[in-house]
């Protein structure tokens, strides 16, 4: 089983393994909760797969003084 996008091409967007696992489960909550995601063309047959889409293509960011923005 092959992860993608990778865990490395995902660090260039955020360093912090901890932050990217919390972010990317409270987003897949969100689009499973809504049905509703920012990625065009998405690859991810997972609601997790497309959190980490998402955070990949930036629209998704971390503000270190605040929790979770979304663009």
């Amino acid at each position: 089983m092959i992860l993608e996008p990778s865990i490395d091409k995902l660090q260039t967007k955020i360093n912090s393994k901890y932050t990217l696992v919390t972010l990317a489960a409270k987003r897949a909550r969100q689009i499973q909760n809504t049905k509703m995601h920012q990625v065009e063309n998405p690859r991810a047959a997972t609601f997790v797969g497309l959190a980490l889409e998402e955070i990949l293509e930036e629209k998704l960011t971390v503000d270190p003084d605040q929790e979770i923005i979304h663009d």
